[in-house]
């Protein structure tokens, strides 16, 4: 069955970086678009950023745009978020995204919070 595990979250001063990894499973990975979502409390899950399967095509929120990078690595089965210059409204819990023509498939979640 289809499952997605991320990793990378944590702790980061404002300003700092982290990478988020998502390991794909059960499915043909390198024939897949991927996204990245995220939901902080008291707001809707918010896309990030996406990817084609080829990985030539990306897509980013008006509010990452410039300051996250994803990418993917089809022989790992993998999609990455690279996340600079981060900022306090950056503290989520960022999920990777399978999308299909139902509801998609989910991750459980890595937490990110930017604080001092």
């Amino acid at each position: 069955q289809v499952q997605l595990v991320e990793s990378g979250g944590g702790l980061v001063q404002p300003g700092g970086s982290l990478r988020l990894s998502c390991e794909a499973s059960g499915f043909t990975f390198s024939s897949h678009s991927m996204r990245w979502y995220r939901q902080s409390p008291r707001k809707e899950r918010e896309f990030v950023a996406g990817i084609t399967s080829t990985g030539e095509t990306t897509a980013y929120s008006n509010s990452v745009k410039g300051r996250f990078t994803i990418s993917r690595d089809n022989e790992k089965n993998t999609v990455s978020l690279q996340m600079n210059s981060l900022k306090p409204e950056d503290t989520a819990v960022y999920l990777c995204h399978l999308p299909n023509s139902g509801v998609g498939y989910w991750g459980q979640g890595t937490q990110v919070t930017v604080s001092l």
